[in-house]
């Protein structure tokens, strides 16, 4: 009865203890959780998204910032408003995480923002000459915001709007899912588009964005998105060297809009068939080099077919050794070289962005594809649906 008596004692005391235990882990839990305000599960610990203020538009609406953040280290903040990549911090070949996309410090530097840097881009990605385009027998005028054209959807893109913005997390990824509603006749453009963007990181060091919209009026779209990426961090991004699955291109001309011919790549500054570096041929004597102070082409891509995702360029520093390959099921890429920046816009950590400091490499189809019968269509029809699949993946050189 003795011995009995203290194993109950024992097993009591155990009871007790473990119970203690057990209360005081589930306290830590849940401050950890309020804390970080993140959105992790046990079956995605290795993936990770928390949001936080990113401040106030002066009309009061709140902006949110959302950090996704993958197990080897990768991370991406984008905020709510014109659904922008504000950081993306990548290793180089020493392990060493930096971020490799222009972009400023406060909210109030994107509104001030003339650049795109970082923006989402609609309606109508790229230009449209004089604004104007015709579509079942009516003429229409779009707002003109570059030059004599119109540029990415004009004065208030998508890239000056606030998107309803939700963050999730799913078995093998983590995402931010942004949703906008266009009125009828927004910029000049007919319809009401309902536009979706999904970002979304996952553990093979893929940075994906999906665009879909509907319409309930004949409209064209043409989404993309606009960073600004520099693999060395700093510097000019001539020494990069790219790649681009195109045997041709289209030129331009001197306001920057395609004449209509499709031309081959072969032979000309425009070849990257072959990877090379940028500033190869950048400063060659040649007169779409002169109109495009450098590059800010639409690239002809190989392979393209509806819906089917390839490898269509990659970029990369041999300097850091960080190497950027970008997949999508779009027919075009636009490749800008930042012959625009100046050392007037004032980015992170006051930084000068300088000539040709950052490059944008944007999936797309090709500009002022209303006017041109000979482009594939960007006329987006009731009852269908507009999709666009961008991913960014990166690695590093051996």
């Amino acid at each position: 009865m003795h011995k009995k008596k203290k194993f109950n004692d024992y097993i009591c005391k155990v009871g007790v203890i473990s119970l203690f235990l057990t209360l005081a882990g589930c306290s830590d839990n849940k401050d950890d959780n309020t804390n970080n305000n993140d959105n992790s599960n046990d079956n995605t610990s290795s993936l990770t998204i928390k949001d936080e203020s990113f401040g106030t538009t002066p009309s009061g609406e709140k902006i949110t910032k959302y950090t996704l953040r993958n197990s080897k280290g990768i991370e991406v903040e984008i905020i709510n408003y014109g659904g922008m990549i504000t950081s993306l911090k990548v290793p180089d070949r020493e392990g060493v995480f930096e971020d490799v996309v222009l972009g400023f410090d406060d909210l109030q530097g994107y509104i001030d923002n003339t650049s795109y840097i970082g923006a989402l881009i609609g309606r109508y990605g790229n230009r449209i000459a004089k604004g104007q385009f015709s579509l079942n027998d009516v003429d229409y005028q779009l707002e003109i915001n570059n030059g004599v054209n119109h540029l990415h959807g004009g004065l208030k893109g998508f890239n000056k709007q606030v998107w309803k913005s939700e963050s999730f997390t799913e078995n093998d990824e983590v995402g931010v899912k942004l949703t906008l509603v266009s009125p009828d006749g927004a910029g000049g453009y007919p319809g009401t588009l309902s536009t979706t963007a999904i970002y979304t990181l996952d553990d093979d060091d893929q940075l994906s964005l999906k665009f879909e919209a509907e319409t309930d009026k004949a409209t064209p779209v043409n989404l993309t998105g606009h960073s600004y990426f520099n693999l060395a961090v700093n510097g000019t991004i001539t020494n990069h060297k790219l790649k681009i699955n195109a045997q041709n291109y289209t030129p331009v001309d001197a306001t920057l809009i395609p004449t209509g011919e499709i031309a081959e790549v072969k032979g000309t500054p425009f070849d990257f068939r072959e990877t090379k570096e940028i500033g190869l041929n950048i400063n060659d004597k040649n007169q779409q080099l002169v109109y495009g102070l450098g590059y800010d082409h639409n690239f002809v891509l190989d392979d393209y077919k509806a819906g089917t995702v390839r490898t269509i360029a990659t970029l990369s520093d041999p300097h850091s050794g960080r190497i950027m390959e970008i997949l999508s099921d779009q027919p075009g890429l636009q490749f800008y070289s930042g012959n625009f920046l100046d050392g007037t816009t004032i980015g992170k950590d006051s930084t000068q962005y300088q000539y040709r400091e950052g490059l944008c490499l944007e999936p797309q189809f090709f500009p002022d594809s209303p006017n041109k019968a000979n482009f594939p269509s960007t006329i987006l029809e009731p009852g269908t649906t507009y999709s666009n699949q961008i991913v960014y993946r990166f690695s590093v050189m051996e």
